[in-house]
């Protein structure tokens, strides 16, 4: 169950970091407003998921999440670059991602 509950944590972080940038500095209600409400949602999983994960697994495995979620989002979305070395860069936040689950 928590590791459901911080998986819900990390999508709920790439809800927010989108809206963040979507509300252009909070400045347009109906994003910010979302912002506002996923990141109390992404804290609240984040906090039960904590009751049994150790701390830095749940941190590091929860902003990965968010990270990489909000990289790839970044890229289809918003056009952002999508270079080589990002990629890369994208992939060894992945792969420490596996060793955290792995190490608990």
């Amino acid at each position: 169950m928590a590791w459901i509950c911080l998986l819900l944590a990390g999508v709920l972080e790439i809800v927010w970091a989108v809206g963040m940038k979507q509300s252009q500095g909070f400045t347009r209600l109906v994003p910010a407003a979302i912002t506002l409400a996923a990141m109390l949602a992404s804290f609240g999983f984040l906090a039960v998921a904590m009751r049994s994960l150790p701390l830095g697994t749940a941190y590091a495995v929860w902003t990965g999440i968010g990270t990489l979620g909000a990289f790839v989002l970044g890229i289809i979305v918003l056009g952002e670059p999508a270079s080589p070395m990002r990629f890369a860069a994208a992939g060894l936040i992945l792969s420490g991602l596996v060793l955290m689950k792995v190490a608990t």
